[in-house]
């Protein structure tokens, strides 16, 4: 039980910072009262491999863990869907970073963090006494980090109190690994969906084939309303074109003809699906995931 205190709730990404922030908070006997990550259904393979062996540790420690996820509620004229992929895919567009925006990590980081909390019972409690509740963010104290800080500092909240313990410790990426590896894990892989705009060329050459034809298919799919950018990279550089699925033919990551099958066929076939589906009542309807299950099949069995 929580005492009559403020609790803390660790915001993990299942990266680099949080973890080294996880793991000294626990060797100090500071462990917080909840650490809840967000996840977006698009993780890296790798991450959620890293998932896998970390939440053991939590329960070894004691710690209470959730996992949550961004639900979409409302399906009048779409097959039901989930994440950030299966959106994209519904619409017809790109994630919001590929455009020029930021919102991915306000809908499907944030929003169900909050919404999870909102029916924490020690959240809850600590409103109730006119308390904020603090939260625990992995910003570290390198350069690249000290940036988002400069913005973060400046944002007031109603309900919560942000705290940043690596930057209170003057830690910054390399001593964070370091903290890891003393900790006995592994170094967790950059967290960040298999398709974001941040994805590095080495990152998008490790992928297994399943995920390479998704970025393929919601390229292809976002085509026709794409104006001002040429894929999820958004515009080409000297090391990348603005395209994964360039990248991807050029790489030969996939065969040519895999990937101008996709291109050619997928985004019709799921147009009929999600026609088809949206014809019956909401609780018949197969579901975008049912759709993608299939349409990588193949791909998951040879992975």
């Amino acid at each position: 039980m929580i005492s009559n205190r403020r609790p803390t709730v660790l915001a993990y990404g299942v990266g680099v910072d949080s973890t080294a922030m996880l793991v000294e908070l626990v060797s100090r006997g500071e462990k917080p009262d909840l650490v809840l990550t967000a996840d977006t259904r698009v993780e890296k393979p790798l991450t959620y491999a890293y998932l896998d062996m970390i939440r053991p540790w939590m329960a070894a420690h004691g710690i209470h863990f959730e996992l949550v996820t961004y639900q979409t509620k409302r399906f009048k004229h779409w097959p039901p869907y989930q994440g950030l992929a299966e959106m994209a895919l519904t619409n017809g567009t790109l994630p919001s970073k590929s455009l020029g925006g930021s919102s991915c990590s306000l809908k499907y980081k944030k929003a169900p963090q909050d919404t999870y909390l909102r029916t924490w019972q020690p959240a809850i409690d600590a409103w109730a006494r006119g308390e904020k509740v603090v939260r625990l963010i992995g910003l570290d104290a390198g350069k690249q980090d000290s940036r988002r800080y400069a913005h973060a500092a400046t944002i007031e909240d109603p309900l919560y109190e942000y705290q940043y313990p690596l930057r209170e410790w003057g830690w910054d990426r390399e001593r964070c690994i370091k903290r890891i590896r003393e900790a006995g894990l592994p170094v967790p892989p950059k967290s960040s969906c298999f398709f974001c705009i941040g994805m590095t060329p080495e990152e998008v050459r490790e992928l297994p084939r399943w995920c390479l034809r998704t970025i393929v298919l919601v390229e292809a799919r976002a085509a026709p309303r794409l104006h001002t950018a040429e894929g999820l990279w958004r515009r080409g550089t000297k090391m990348r074109p603005g395209s994964m699925t360039a990248f991807i033919r050029h790489e030969l990551l996939l065969p040519e003809a895999e990937i101008d099958a996709i291109v050619r066929d997928a985004p019709t076939e799921l147009v009929k699906f999600q026609d088809g589906a949206a014809r019956l009542p909401l609780e018949q309807r197969p579901t975008l995931t049912d759709w993608l299950s299939r349409f990588n099949a193949g791909a998951r069995r040879a992975a």
